[in-house]
C-alpha cells in the first residue's frame, strides 16, 4: 500500500511537470507601482490588443501571469499607460522588470530564448533613442540661444541625425537576418517601413518561410511579401481594368507598345501634389518619344480628383476606383503609401519603381 502511494505521488509529480509545459509564465516587478494596481495581459491580433488576463500588483510591486498559447506569439503587459512587448511560447518562464516612472518605457526581460533576443534588441534601441534625445536636446538648446539661426542649426545637426538613423536601420536589418529562427527578428523588421526596404523585406521573408507556421501575423506577412514579389522590377506588370475619369474603362493592355508610368496619387496627398510639376515636365519632354502616363487616383471624392487634375495641369490619362487604399488595383500593386509609381516598358515589364524628380528625368533620358 505504501509502495502504491509512493508511485501514485510520483505520477502526480510527473503530470504536474508535464502540465507546467502547457503554459508560459510572466513574472514581473514594477518599480513605483501602486499596490493593488491593475496589470493587464494582452494578446496582439491584427495589430489590436485583445485582453486575455489581468491581475494586481502586490505590496512589493510584483505580478504574475500564467497562460497558454497556440504557438510562439506576441503579448503586451500593460500597467497604467505603459505597455511592454513580450514574445512567449508554452514552457517559457519569463522575467520582466521596469520602472513605471520611466517615460521611455525601457524594460528588462529574460528567462527564455525569445526574451533574451528581445532584450538584445531593446538594449540597442534604448541606446538609439537616447542618442536621438541628445541630438534633439542639443538642437533645442542651440535654437533657444540663437532663435534666428534655427534652419542653419538644423542643417548642421542633420548629418548626425541621419547617421544615427542609418545605424539603427543597419542594426535592425543585421539583427533580423542573423536571427531568422527568433520571432523577435520579425518584430524588429516590422519597425521599418516596408515601402522603403522592399528588397530587404522580401529577402527576409524567404528566410523565415515555414518557421512560424502557426503565427497568424507571420503568415499574413508572407502572403503580402509573395504579392509584393509580383510587382518588383523585372516582373510583368499585373493586368487591370478600371474606369477612367470619363467613366469609360481603361485597361493597362491599352498601353502596350509604349513606355508608361503608372502614377498612384491623390488630391489630398501633398507629397504627390508637390511631385506633380516634375511629372508634368517629364511628360511634356517625352510624350512624343513613345512615353505616356496613366494616373491612378486613390481619391474617394470625384470632384476633388477632377479639380486637382485641372489645377496641376495633368494632361494625360486618368483612372480611379475611388476607394482609397482598398481599391482592387491598389491592393494588386501593394500600394501602402503614395506617391508610388511603376515605369513599364513596351513589353509590359516593370523596369523601375518610385522614380521622382531628377531620378525620373535621368532614367527617362537614358532609356528613351
Amino acid at each position: 500500500m505504501k509502495k502504491l502511494s509512493w508511485l501514485f505521488l510520483m505520477c502526480i509529480g510527473v503530470l504536474a511537470a508535464c502540465k507546467s509545459n502547457d503554459d508560459f509564465t510572466i513574472e514581473g516587478k514594477f518599480e513605483n507601482g501602486d499596490p493593488q494596481a491593475k496589470i493587464y495581459l494582452f494578446a496582439l491580433v491584427n495589430n489590436n490588443n485583445i485582453p486575455v488576463d489581468s491581475t494586481v500588483l502586490n505590496d512589493k510591486g510584483e505580478f504574475k501571469f500564467s497562460r497558454s498559447t497556440k504557438a510562439v506569439d506576441f503579448f503586451k503587459v500593460a500597467a497604467n499607460q505603459n505597455e511592454y512587448v513580450v514574445i512567449a511560447k508554452n514552457g517559457d518562464r519569463i522575467k520582466l522588470h521596469a520602472d513605471l516612472n520611466d517615460q521611455s518605457m525601457a524594460y528588462e526581460i529574460s528567462g527564455a530564448t525569445e526574451a533574451d533576443k528581445l532584450q538584445e534588441l531593446n538594449t540597442y534601441k534604448n541606446k538609439y533613442n537616447a542618442r536621438m534625445a541628445e541630438i534633439q536636446a542639443n538642437f533645442e538648446k542651440q535654437v533657444s540661444a540663437n532663435p534666428d539661426k534655427r534652419e542653419m542649426i538644423a542643417d548642421q545637426l542633420r548629418p548626425e541625425l541621419i547617421k544615427v538613423s542609418d545605424d539603427m536601420v543597419n542594426f535592425i536589418l543585421k539583427f533580423a537576418n542573423e536571427n531568422p529562427d527568433a520571432l523577435t527578428s520579425f518584430y524588429a523588421m516590422n519597425s521599418l517601413n516596408p515601402s522603403e526596404y522592399e528588397e530587404q523585406f522580401i529577402a527576409y521573408s524567404d528566410k523565415i518561410k515555414s518557421k512560424f507556421n502557426d503565427n497568424q501575423a507571420v503568415t499574413d506577412f508572407l502572403v503580402r511579401m509573395a504579392k509584393l514579389k509580383s510587382v518588383q522590377v523585372g516582373q510583368d506588370a499585373p493586368a487591370f481594368t478600371m474606369n477612367g475619369i470619363d467613366g469609360k474603362p481603361i485597361s493597362l493592355a491599352d498601353f502596350k507598345g509604349k513606355y508608361v508610368l503608372l502614377d498612384f496619387w491623390a488630391s489630398w496627398c501633398m507629397p504627390c501634389r508637390n511631385e506633380n510639376p516634375n511629372i508634368v515636365r517629364a511628360y511634356n519632354t517625352y510624350k512624343d518619344k513613345n512615353f505616356t502616363i496613366l494616373g491612378i487616383s486613390l481619391d474617394k471624392d470625384p470632384k476633388a480628383w477632377e479639380q486637382a487634375i485641372a489645377a496641376d495641369k495633368l494632361t494625360w490619362a486618368h483612372a480611379s476606383e475611388l476607394s482609397d487604399f482598398e481599391g482592387p488595383t491598389v491592393r494588386l500593386y501593394q500600394i501602402e503609401a503614395i506617391p508610388s509609381s511603376f515605369l513599364i516598358d513596351p513589353t509590359g515589364k516593370i523596369i523601375a519603381k518610385n522614380l521622382r524628380g531628377d531620378e525620373l528625368a535621368a532614367f527617362l533620358e537614358k532609356t528613351l
